[in-house]
């Protein structure tokens, strides 16, 4: 069973219809005992990075994520929570990438929405299949730092981390559930691990 955190940020259904689409069950919860015995975690999320990480903290949530051994995947605000802070409300986030959340200088249209490339990709199983000129689907207006974390990057602006990974947790700053063919793929290449 995959377990789809639910913690006061939106687009948790289009995740789980996408993971029904490639013929996976799925739980959306806030319950700790269904998360730590899922088979994978996906922690997806658009909304604002303190409220989210207050809902996150109130249910201890916080504290479950970090100890997971199971793949997690941080989705979007998912992403950037898994950073060490945000910008975002000044807000403490859950320091599993060695990152910080900075709000994008205003010199484009801010967010950043809509399709992108990869401009670097490194050699990982979570990246199978996947090549510079695949597009995905992004929506943000904050973004994490390139760091040793980075396993893509994208630019907009500035070079972004697009995906990251620390040992069993993986994060992809775009919208894999948005992302058509690739995006599909990358869910899958998650899945499987």
């Amino acid at each position: 069973m995959i377990a789809i955190v639910k913690y006061n940020a939106g687009n948790i259904r289009s995740v789980q219809n996408a993971l029904t689409r490639l013929g996976y069950k799925s739980v959306i919860t806030d319950n700790p005992a269904e998360i730590k015995a899922a088979d994978k975690v996906i922690f997806p999320g658009v909304g604002e990075a303190s409220s989210a990480m207050r809902y996150l903290k109130e249910r201890k949530l916080d504290e479950l994520l970090v100890s997971l051994q199971q793949p997690v995947l941080g989705i979007c605000l998912g992403l950037q929570l898994m950073c060490t802070s945000s910008e975002e409300g000044n807000t403490k986030c859950l320091g599993i990438f060695e990152a910080q959340a900075k709000q994008f200088p205003p010199k484009e249209k801010v967010p950043h929405m809509g399709w992108n490339n990869f401009s670097e990709l490194k050699s990982a199983e979570i990246l199978k299949n996947i090549t510079l000129n695949n597009d995905v689907y992004y929506v943000h207006g904050y973004y994490a730092e390139v760091c040793k974390n980075t396993l893509a990057t994208c630019n907009y602006i500035l070079p972004f981390s697009s995906i990251m990974q620390r040992d069993n947790f993986y994060a992809m700053q775009f919208h894999p559930e948005k992302s058509a063919n690739v995006g599909e793929e990358l869910l899958k290449n998650f899945l499987t691990l």
